[in-house]
């Protein structure tokens, strides 16, 4: 339901504003720029729900899901070491062609979403696991509060709810944060696989199983 995922948008954004400055302190990643790319694409996703119904990617994402653990099983060194492929204007230019495709799918659909960030980052950027969970909290900040925005004009948002759920997700993340900065990559590319195993059960148990 759309009123849920709105509501989820404003958990995500307390949540990811914790962890996102908690990580960059220790971050080189800068994205400024690709956090504005994030935002406006996730707005336009967000203004594009509201015209048309998602219910086709429903049906891919568990796919798209389940290619991302599949690579990321095969590679054994995937993300494991920090080793960017770009510097300079090349990077910031990356990074925002990934910011705005993804926060375009966070607007208009957003379960992965993060995943989805760490995953692309990993990839194409060459980050370790780490610098991409960091990177990926910027954009994923970014998307929610532009799609938070245009849902909540529309009084999409369950507030009640939502701040419940917001104090206690951040709690969470807080604990979530200590554990990757003290553990380094290795440790975020295993919660990483659990949390893309996770997701693909329940994306396909909500497009297929009823």
């Amino acid at each position: 339901a759309q009123g849920s995922s709105d509501t989820t948008k404003l958990l995500a954004v307390g949540q990811t504003s914790i962890q996102g400055d908690d990580m960059l302190r220790g971050s080189s990643v800068r994205g400024v720029a690709a956090a504005v790319l994030s935002l406006a694409g996730s707005f336009l996703g967000a203004w594009l729900l509201t015209l048309t119904s998602p219910d086709g990617l429903r049906k891919a994402l568990p796919w798209l899901l389940t290619g991302v653990l599949v690579y990321t099983l095969a590679r054994k060194d995937l993300g494991r070491a920090h080793v960017p492929r770009f510097a300079g204007r090349a990077e910031q230019l990356a990074m925002a062609g990934i910011a705005g495709v993804v926060g375009f799918y966070d607007g208009f659909f957003g379960p992965g979403t993060g995943s989805f960030f760490v995953f692309l980052f990993v990839r194409v950027l060459g980050y370790d696991f780490l610098h991409a969970s960091a990177a990926a909290k910027l954009m994923n900040l970014a998307s929610n509060v532009a799609a938070i925005s245009l849902f909540a004009a529309k009084g999409h948002v369950w507030w009640p709810l939502a701040g419940v759920m917001a104090v206690t997700n951040v709690a969470g993340s807080l604990l979530g944060t200590r554990l990757a900065l003290q553990h380094g990559a290795g440790f975020v590319r295993g919660v990483f696989v659990l949390v893309v195993t996770a997701l693909i059960v329940k994306t396909a148990w909500s497009a297929y199983g009823g």
